[in-house]
């Protein structure tokens, strides 16, 4: 009879997932979902232990020019714009290109998760991907994205 970790049975670490991402010795940019916000952190890993270099969250889009009329801080737009302020604030920092961790999350095209990864390409980070991106009328719905990311540019 196999045992099956803590994590695992409560569905929060995809063991075998994780180990091929810390194998690669690359830098991650890890993807979460909140009830009310998007989480995006740079994170390196040195001999199994995370450590959290940059974090940013959809409720610093607030900041840069967020309304309440925009909807959700968790919506397409909203995963979007997060990837693109995390994406100027690696570059601005001068770190290693990272790859992305979705962790436990299903990735499925034109989600808010393909959107973060649009929004980090745009940014500038050279991550490959070429389809499964949301349309360019879901990402600007009701959203200034074009305003909100020159005030991100100009940080």
């Amino acid at each position: 009879m196999k045992t099956v970790k803590k994590r695992r049975r409560q569905n929060k670490t995809d063991y075998l997932g994780r180990l091929k991402l810390l194998k690669s010795g690359k830098p991650r940019v890890v993807f979460r979902k909140t009830n009310k916000y998007i989480i995006a952190q740079y994170v390196t890993s040195e001999q199994a232990q995370d450590k959290v270099v940059l974090g940013v969250t959809s409720k610093d889009l607030t900041k840069q020019g967020w309304k309440k009329e925009f909807g959700s801080l968790k919506s397409i737009p909203a995963g979007y714009l997060t990837g693109y302020l995390i994406g100027k604030q690696i570059i601005k920092k001068n770190l290693e290109t990272p790859i992305a961790d979705f962790g436990m999350h299903r990735v499925l095209h034109k989600t808010k998760t393909y959107a973060f990864l649009k929004g980090l390409i745009d940014s500038g980070i050279k991550i490959t991907c070429e389809k499964g991106f949301p349309d360019n009328e879901k990402i600007k719905a009701k959203v200034d994205v074009e305003k909100i990311k020159l005030k991100i540019d100009k940080l």
